[in-house]
């Protein structure tokens, strides 16, 4: 049996992962997000695999991971890592019976939230500005592309996205 999830997807700091949590805790489901599961899967971060293993070694580890979440019989909200939509095979797995959720924020918007924050974010090594807004000049049509419902994220409280999202959603 196939069961619809609500997957948030975005670039990161567009809130998809404290959205996540308090929308699942509001409509009452199971919250997992994909960055985390691959971390708890593989005994390791993020970085590690990038700096390790190569983005190409993490985008396969992060596809297995979408793919295995969203196979859960279990209705879920997802917090999708940011760079799941840069497969093909990942893309697939985003569509009917999921709804996909684009938390949408302009790259200033995502600048001020991630800032110079650099722990476990791999892309923003050299240049975080820079890099931000080349992320969202690439990543803003596919995720235009896969989304039912966007939602700009810019100014908003988490309670009050959470809001937009279930009354979309009802």
């Amino acid at each position: 049996m196939t069961v619809g999830h609500i997957v948030l997807i975005g670039l990161m700091g567009s809130g998809k992962t404290t959205v996540g949590r308090k929308l699942a805790s509001t409509i009452g489901r199971r919250f997992v997000d994909t960055d985390e599961e691959v971390e708890r899967r593989t005994g390791r971060t993020v970085r590690d695999i990038f700096e390790s293993d190569g983005e190409p070694a993490f985008r396969l580890i992060e596809h297995r991971t979408l793919a295995d979440t969203l196979a859960s019989t279990e209705p879920l909200v997802v917090a999708a890592a940011g760079g799941a939509v840069l497969r093909d095979d990942s893309r697939a797995l985003l569509g009917e019976p999921h709804r996909i959720v684009w938390l949408k924020a302009e790259p200033e918007t995502l600048i001020d939230r991630v800032g110079r924050r650099r722990d476990h974010r791999p892309l923003l090594d050299d240049d975080p500005d820079r890099r931000l807004r080349q992320l969202w000049t690439e990543r803003d049509p596919i995720y235009r592309s896969l989304a039912d419902t966007t939602i700009d994220v810019t100014g908003k409280s988490v309670d009050g996205v959470c809001a937009e999202i279930a009354e979309v959603l009802t």
